[in-house]
């Protein structure tokens, strides 16, 4: 499984990276500037991300514009929906419009901080990555 962890915060990043470092490769990026370009050489290459977490209070673009902007990377690919990139949203906010946000913007599932390790792995596992 190769994962892009898209978080600003070091202690979340570094958190996510050693759950998620048994299932395979973990690159970073700490903005959504950086996660866009990731995942624009990543397609470019044919060598998607399978998951994408994806926190949404981060500089210069923030998660929710990041998880539009890759949709339309995978759109403009010509990938079909069942081969996107399964993006998991990993945020401390909770409120109603984020979440309807996020899953109208097309995520697969949304957890909040702090990350609970058995429910990001059940989570995997039910997107069928591991």
């Amino acid at each position: 499984m190769k994962t892009l962890v898209v978080e600003d915060d070091f202690t979340s990043r570094l958190l996510l990276q050693e759950i998620l470092k048994r299932y395979g490769d973990v690159h970073i990026a700490v903005n959504g500037t950086e996660a866009i370009e990731a995942v624009k050489v990543s397609l470019e290459s044919m060598e998607p991300y399978n998951l994408i977490c994806l926190d949404i209070m981060m500089p210069e673009m923030d998660g929710q514009q990041a998880l539009e902007k890759i949709r339309k990377l995978e759109e403009d690919m010509k990938i079909t929906a069942d081969k996107w990139s399964k993006i998991i949203m990993t945020t401390a906010l909770s409120d109603f419009s984020n979440i309807k946000t996020a899953f109208g913007s097309l995520c697969d599932a949304y957890l909040i901080k702090p990350i609970d390790v058995a429910k990001l792995k059940k989570t995997i596992e039910e997107a069928g990555l591991i």
